[in-house]
């Protein structure tokens, strides 16, 4: 809805300003004594009405109103401000009943009709709505897209849609009637049209790369890859800079096993400055799946990560981490999972990754340290003490593993594998310590868990 303009000054100036009239006065007709004090009640109770509203003393407010109109209920701006008032205490049936006073004594008034049109809106009511709206589009044009809205609601959607066709032949596209178009196109499942409407775009400005974009994912979401492709080298054809088009044609390139081209493609996305990082990661994590199952590739790989060494998200760093992890190289893995740690320190799942590679890698001194800080971050979480136990026992320092172990043993609840994984690090700690008879009872413990499974 259009917005208001602030009108409470002229309204009482309306109220206030003499009226004049061309009729004659009567010389001999005695003056009415009681006339101003009348006059002077109305306007009492008229401010009073303002500045009860002013304080939101909506009913007071109310009150006085009435009194105004006991007085004189011929002057529409009355039952305007009465309407206002009964808004903002939610009766919206004396809010209706108000505003449709005040449009009956002024019918051509725009701002009681947009008030009353609101109260339809609060009250969904649609039909009357529709109505009202209707007459406010003589007024402004910017309610025609409150019409289409509302032919959208009462399911008259080939009147929205003339409506916007009408709308955007006059003004132009436009963002927001491109939505209420899209809604249309998705309620009634009409992507035929939807496509035929894009395309007529593309003709008539064969430069809008937004609309060539658009077009090539709606092929692609109706699974029509050709057109798709095709649009997207139209595009590129029309439009050789442009550098969002490689976002649908590395795509294209590597279902067509392409990768030459699909390669070039990624490039272009990957360092370019329009595309934003949410994209670029999609990019490149499509690429780590490509060459994980083309490993011919990995060289390629290597060159166009090294292209957005300073600009990786943590999506994009774990999706490497666990190519080179499935690759066998826990090194290079364990490098991108601490540069995603960088960025979340306090992600859980990264650092238990970062901790158990570690530990893997026989780092066990960083394993200690990372696993000590966690321990001050998720003090209830076993697989840090566990994991520290590991460590110490593995740096041949049981009596902090066995302190470690013993309080993260407590906290573990329904894992037996856990458990079990337990109860041979304290087992190994005790043996280390030399008390064999620990030793052994952890390790029974172990074995009678590993028998119960």
């Amino acid at each position: 809805m259009k917005t208001k303009f602030y009108i409470g000054l002229f309204l009482i100036g309306t109220l206030l300003l003499p009226q004049h009239s061309s009729a004659q006065v009567d010389f001999n007709k005695r003056p009415d004594d009681d006339l101003g004090n009348v006059e002077d009640q109305f306007q009492e109770y008229f401010f009073e009405a303002l500045k009860q509203k002013g304080i939101e003393n909506y009913q007071k407010s109310v009150d006085a109103l009435l009194k105004c109109i006991d007085i004189n209920d011929d002057k529409p701006v009355l039952y305007y401000e009465l309407g206002k008032n009964y808004m903002q205490l939610k009766n919206f049936g004396a809010a209706e009943d108000a505003f449709k006073e005040a449009v009956s004594k002024d019918p051509e008034n725009e701002w009681f009709l947009d008030e009353l049109y609101g109260v339809y809106i609060q009250q969904e009511d649609m039909n009357k709505a529709l109505r009202t709206v209707k007459q406010l589009v003589k007024y402004h044009p910017d309610y025609k897209q409150d019409l289409a809205s509302l032919y959208i609601r009462l399911e008259k959607y080939d009147d929205a849609l003339e409506l916007l066709d009408e709308m955007d032949s006059k003004m132009g596209y436009d963002v927001d009637r491109d939505y209420l178009r899209n809604q249309i196109y998705t309620l009634t499942g009409n992507n035929e049209e939807r496509i035929e409407n894009l395309e007529e775009r593309v003709k008539s400005n064969p430069e809008d790369e937004a609309t060539y974009l658009r077009l090539i994912f709606r092929y692609s979401e109706t699974g029509e890859t050709k057109k798709a492709f095709d649009a997207a080298k139209r595009l590129q054809k029309l439009n050789p800079n442009s550098q969002l088009v490689h976002l649908a044609l590395y795509k294209f390139y590597l279902q067509d096993n392409d990768v030459e081209n699909a390669i070039n493609s990624m490039k272009v996305v990957l360092v370019s400055p329009v595309i934003k990082p949410e994209a670029k990661t999609k990019v490149l994590n499509d690429f780590v799946k490509f060459v994980a199952a083309n490993p011919q590739y990995e060289s390629d790989l290597i060159e166009i990560t090294a292209l957005i060494s300073e600009d990786k998200s943590v999506k994009t760093l774990l999706e490497l981490g666990q190519y080179h992890l499935q690759s066998g190289d826990k090194e290079k893995a364990l490098t991108y999972y601490e540069e995603a740690l960088k960025q979340e320190p306090k992600n859980f799942n990264i650092i238990k990754d970062v901790i158990l590679l570690e530990i893997d890698l026989n780092q066990n001194e960083k394993a200690v340290q990372l696993s000590k800080e966690a321990i001050d971050l998720f003090p209830a979480q076993p697989l840090l003490y566990l994991a520290n136990g590991v460590a110490h026992n593995k740096l041949m320092q049981p009596k902090k593993a066995i302190s470690s172990l013993e309080i993260g043993v407590d906290y573990v609840v329904d894992d037996v594998k856990m458990l079990s994984d337990f109860y041979n690090q304290l087992s190994d700690a005790y043996q280390q310590s030399n008390n064999i008879k620990k030793s052994e009872a952890f390790a029974k413990k172990a074995q009678a868990l590993s028998n119960g499974q």
